[in-house]
């Protein structure tokens, strides 16, 4: 994190909540957020949102995409118009958002000059195509992960960038939209436990068979375990790191529980290495059903004077609730509850759309972390119990 991101962090309030002992939220926000469900109040601009950007969604296929727009609009952004040809897509859309403008094609709104940007949760392999279409239209990107699901379509999204000029980002909610993990970013960054030498990342998933859509389990479509559920983990080692370069030491997936889906894969693990520092991440669809949310996504980051764990979503047999945040280092250990923390990637994010800067998220490494997932998928060995 630079000096520059630093201080837009300050600015939204981080620091005066850690001060008041996070004493009420400092955004008037949704809780419409990583770790959180979306049945919640919508979002409504944060009071630091400095402009108001007129933006679309393409793609309602995953629910992330109630994420994605929430936090544009607590940026600032004003929602303007949607697509989708799936009845019941369009109906949950509108019960949320109102009755925003449902477009007649992907052209009516690549044709809308006013529109700047376009946010996607369309199923994986076509998110990325997509934003290839957008930027050639003159406007910015925002899509779910995993935003490509194969090296040549990261090898087109680049090329697009640097022939645009166009942002394309990418929503890597564990990061930007959980409280915890946006203090233990601050923290990191702040030094306070020393240089950072690994992470290791567990993200357990819940399953939940019955809901699942066929292109979920074609890894063709969603591009497997490791580039759809591991391109969070793949981000927070690339941001926690610093890493500017960074290789796969090692991959592997397996399916060890669904035979009725034999290309599917429900376990994998992955070590990286960067200029950084150390990576390991583990995904799984295991969750067990007793679990009172939908995954125990822990985090655990050492550096040379300390360490900082995240139990991001639920502390098992401990405190209710989630963002828990333990670190220990020379002082001492102790216990953050940061389920206060404002979430700053939404203003900055529309911020940057506007005045051409990169605080909310830099582009390289939002694409180094799809490409070290991408390359662990193509590398990876067969798991075996």
């Amino acid at each position: 994190m630079t000096d520059t991101d630093r201080r837009a962090l300050l600015g939204l309030g981080l620091t005066a909540g850690l001060a008041a002992g996070f004493a009420g939220d400092a955004f008037a926000q949704s809780v419409t957020r990583g770790d959180a469900a979306t049945e919640a109040a919508p979002a409504r601009p944060a009071p630091e949102a400095k402009y108001r950007v007129p933006f679309a969604v393409i793609g309602l296929d995953h629910n992330h995409i109630y994420g994605i727009t929430d936090a544009v609009i607590r940026g600032g952004g004003v929602l303007t118009a949607f697509l989708s040809t799936d009845p019941k897509q369009i109906a949950a859309f509108r019960k949320r958002y109102g009755d925003i403008k449902l477009a007649r094609s992907e052209q009516e709104i690549l044709d809308d000059r006013a529109i700047k940007l376009v946010c996607s949760a369309a199923i994986p392999s076509l998110r990325a195509p997509l934003g290839v279409r957008v930027m050639r239209a003159g406007k910015d990107y925002l899509s779910d992960k995993a935003a490509m699901t194969t090296l040549e379509q990261l090898a087109e999204v680049r090329r697009t960038i640097k022939e645009t000029g166009r942002k394309f980002g990418i929503m890597y909610s564990e990061r930007l939209e959980v409280p915890a993990a946006v203090m233990a970013g601050q923290m990191v960054h702040d030094g306070a436990i020393g240089k950072v030498i690994q992470t290791v990342n567990l993200a357990p998933h819940r399953l939940s068979k019955p809901s699942r859509p066929d292109w979920f389990w074609d890894p063709s479509r969603n591009g497997g375990i490791l580039t759809d559920v591991g391109s969070h983990q793949a981000d927070q080692f690339v941001y926690l790191t610093g890493s500017k370069r960074a290789h796969v030491v090692a991959a592997q997936t397996g399916n060890f529980n669904n035979p009725d889906h034999p290309q599917f894969q429900d376990f994998g693990d992955m070590m990286l290495n960067g200029d950084g520092g150390a990576g390991y991440v583990r995904v799984d669809w295991f969750t067990p059903d007793g679990l009172p949310t939908w995954g125990d996504g822990r985090l655990f980051i050492l550096g040379t004077e300390g360490y900082i764990e995240l139990r991001k979503y639920v502390d098992i047999a401990g405190r209710p609730g989630g963002n828990h945040l333990f670190i220990a280092d020379r002082k001492g250990s102790r216990y953050l509850d940061c389920s206060k923390v404002p979430l700053p990637f939404g203003p900055q994010f529309v911020t940057d759309l506007v005045e051409r800067t990169s605080v909310a998220q830099d582009q390289d490494g939002a694409l180094l972390a799809a490409e070290l997932v991408l390359t662990a998928t193509a590398r990876a060995t067969p798991a075996r119990a």
